[in-house]
């Protein structure tokens, strides 16, 4: 409020020099930036509120526009056949992950999940494979994928929890093994993983992640907000909680 009262008191003193009858009989551009350069000097804390609020008012510009591409893209976001679902399917709220299975705090993140969807009974989450770490991330994903489209929801949801669960690097060697200690055909796995239909689930990810200006991971979506990062359960509950109050 305060900041605002100066820039107010600024743009007050700007006007009353420019309607000044000396300033209406003759404009002397020289002698207005003295002016409004010695009000600066003297009252400096107006450049830091003014970038302040210029920063202020591009974020919510910000928080508009995704608020928007969200809406747009609602289908790809809630309704893919392609993706992994945690919790309740019928859930009257969803939250979206894009997550890495090398990403180190989306490992951080999965209990906080895990704990969502055990508190929450009508808690609907979307998991999308956003694989951005380099060639391991992009292996582990396919077999992933290859996975839901082979064996259904439960068991990618299991082989999910457990990659995700899993240290050191993922690549495609250890997602393998993974599935093979499950019981899972391994040759099934590696041919399906390497058809284009996987390719394409990959390619339309990352494209709806750049279209909703998701630079890394986990990246969370619940409701028309956007959370970046291992927050914590709390900031999840509470975004969640808004969305299925709207």
């Amino acid at each position: 409020m305060m900041k605002a009262a100066r820039i107010g008191r600024f743009y007050t003193f700007a006007m009353l020099v420019a309607s000044s009858p000396a300033f209406a009989q003759s404009v002397d551009r020289a002698e207005v930036e003295k002016i409004v350069r010695e009000y600066i000097l003297q009252n400096p804390e107006i450049i830091e509120d003014a970038l302040t609020e210029l920063e202020t008012r591009a974020q919510a510009t910000q928080a508009q526009a995704r608020s928007q591409a969200i809406l747009a893209e609602a289908d790809a976001l809630l309704r893919s056949g392609d993706d992994v679902i945690l919790g309740n399917p019928d859930g009257d709220v969803t939250l979206v992950e894009f997550f890495d299975f090398n990403c180190g705090y989306c490992k951080r993140a999965a209990p906080d999940v895990k704990a969502l969807v055990a508190e929450d009974s009508k808690l609907r989450i979307v998991l999308k494979d956003f694989p951005i770490l380099g060639p391991g991330s992009v292996e582990a994903a396919k077999v992933a994928l290859a996975v839901k489209r082979l064996e259904g929801n439960a068991k990618a949801r299991d082989f999910h929890v457990r990659l995700m669960e899993m240290q050191g690097q993922i690549n495609a060697g250890r997602a393998l093994d993974l599935a093979e200690d499950m019981g899972l055909d391994r040759k099934r796995i590696s041919e399906e993983m390497a058809t284009p239909a996987i390719e394409a689930i990959i390619s339309t990810n990352l494209a709806l992640a750049q279209r909703l200006g998701l630079t890394g991971t986990p990246s969370f979506i619940a409701g028309d907000q956007i959370i970046q990062g291992a927050v914590g359960k709390k900031p999840l509950a509470d975004a969640i909680e808004t969305a299925r109050q709207k």
